[in-house]
């Protein structure tokens, strides 16, 4: 890997990592608990749709894997502070091996990235 992409692929798991440490200490009831606004979500969710972003832009778009991504599900979570450890550490790991994958002579190359895994709005031309 090269030091480019071991400085993306550190600080995205650390991401990670952080993401989940942040929620510590609450408990299941809290986590799925969302502010009493419209269209809000509970820490669980956000956390849970922050990590399928992550693994949609990581994996899908940058290291071209073939996945899908159900955004109405990641809406919909509900969970434990446990579950989101058990999904941080999995995403870690399927981003250090990915990007470990990535040929660094690439990271200039630009490209549309596929709708399914764009999210809302219409995709356009990045970089990875």
């Amino acid at each position: 890997m090269s030091p480019e992409i071991e400085t993306y692929s550190q600080y995205i798991r650390d991401k990670i990592a952080e993401i989940h440490a942040a929620l510590g200490g609450r408990t299941e009831e809290d986590l799925n608990r969302a502010p009493d606004l419209p269209e809000a979500n509970s820490p669980f969710v956000i956390a849970t749709h922050t990590f399928g972003n992550i693994r949609a832009w990581v994996l899908g778009i940058v290291c071209g894997q073939d996945l899908s991504r159900d955004r109405p599900a990641e809406f919909a979570s509900l969970g434990s502070y446990e579950e989101l450890g058990v999904a941080s550490c999995k995403l870690s790991g399927e981003v250090e091996a990915a990007l470990q994958g990535l040929d660094p002579q690439t990271l200039d190359d630009r490209f549309v990235p596929s709708r399914k895994l764009w999210g809302e709005g219409e995709p356009r031309e990045i970089t990875k």
